[in-house]
């Protein structure tokens, strides 16, 4: 009887040492939103603009004051929908991490004044979300997509200074080079008779007839913005809700480079001014040429690329495994001092 007593203090002091030493405390502090109404992380953030004040739509994932990541998708306009795949992973790693609409987008307020639509004006307001979810140059990592890859550089040229580290997704550095690229490189790997059905409704800007799509979806879409046979369910729900006003302003209606607001964009010269970690991701079958971003990783100051062998533009959805190691990779290297 004696001896069984004993073993029950045993496991009583055994259990308590297990529950000092759990994971749980850092679980709990990582799902306080210490917010006073349980929004799910949810918060419109104000954004003082030159014609008023609008609100952004923000979604916070986790609280980690070392590792605030906050996530650029592209466009100009698209939403924070086909982003969603880095909660499966950034949750896993205890990252805290934000989804976030920028203005003109789906989920924030679409104000109409077309003023608003200019690099500089969005540069601004991302800081503007910097400095309201509290992040600094001590846990602060911005990840851009696309466009948002072109709002990433452009943020990190002004205001560097607040920055951690920076991701770069399958954006190169001047937009001439993009539209060239897809011109006499992409382009040319397409059936002749195809491309030139999409050039002559390109030539008549018959950009809303349904057979444009009907050419480019099959062709061009899925083979370099996103190779899977059935594209993910926030993929199709951003491409539903994109703001077409907005993204014919800036990019243009044609798929072949560039042609609007950002027809002239070039910042490859200025790439040495960035000086925090950088991570280039390129892809083999992306519209941006892999061997362009692989550059880019040289001409920042500390560099680093990550090539996605199997992917797109969107290699975070079809190259996954690649992407999203390489991605977490960086973040931790940084995070720990080794990059």
């Amino acid at each position: 009887m004696r001896t069984l007593s004993l073993i029950l203090v045993v496991l009583i002091l055994l259990s308590c040492k297990r529950k000092e030493n759990s994971p749980s405390k850092p679980a709990v502090d990582y799902f306080n939103y210490g917010d006073s109404i349980a929004s799910g992380g949810v918060k419109l953030i104000p954004i003082n603009t030159p014609v008023g004040m609008f609100k952004v739509w923000t979604k916070r994932f986790g609280r980690n004051p070392k590792i605030k990541i906050l996530l650029l998708h592209g466009g100009p306009a698209m939403t924070h929908e086909y982003m969603e795949c880095f909660e499966t992973f950034f949750q896993s790693e205890a990252f805290e991490f934000y989804e976030y609409d920028q203005l003109g987008s789906y989920y924030s307020d679409q104000p109409k004044d077309s003023s608003l639509w200019t690099i500089a004006r969005f540069v601004d307001e991302v800081e503007q979300v910097r400095q309201a979810i509290g992040a600094d140059s001590t846990n602060f990592y911005i990840l851009g997509n696309s466009w948002g890859g072109i709002l990433a550089m452009e943020y990190a040229l002004k205001y560097q200074q607040h920055l951690k580290g920076m991701l770069v997704a399958n954006m190169v550095a001047s937009a001439p080079e993009y539209g060239k690229y897809a011109d006499e490189i992409l382009a040319k790997q397409m059936k002749p008779e195809v491309l030139s059905e999409i050039k002559a409704l390109e030539a008549k800007k018959d950009f809303d007839n349904p057979r444009y799509m009907e050419l480019l979806i099959p062709n061009f879409y899925h083979e370099h913005l996103c190779r899977l046979t059935d594209w993910p369910d926030g993929f199709n729900r951003s491409l539903k809700h994109v703001n077409g006003e907005i993204y014919s302003m800036m990019q243009g209606p044609s798929e072949f480079g560039i042609s609007g607001r950002l027809a002239n964009w070039n910042i490859k010269d200025r790439l040495k001014e960035i000086t925090v970690p950088t991570l280039m991701v390129g892809a083999r079958f992306d519209t941006m040429d892999p061997a362009a971003m692989e550059a880019q990783s040289t001409l920042v100051k500390k560099g680093r690329y990550l090539y996605c062998p199997n992917g797109s533009h969107l290699a975070m959805w079809d190259d996954q495994e690649v992407f999203m190691s390489g991605v977490i990779k960086f973040i931790k290297d940084v995070d720990a001092g080794k990059f």
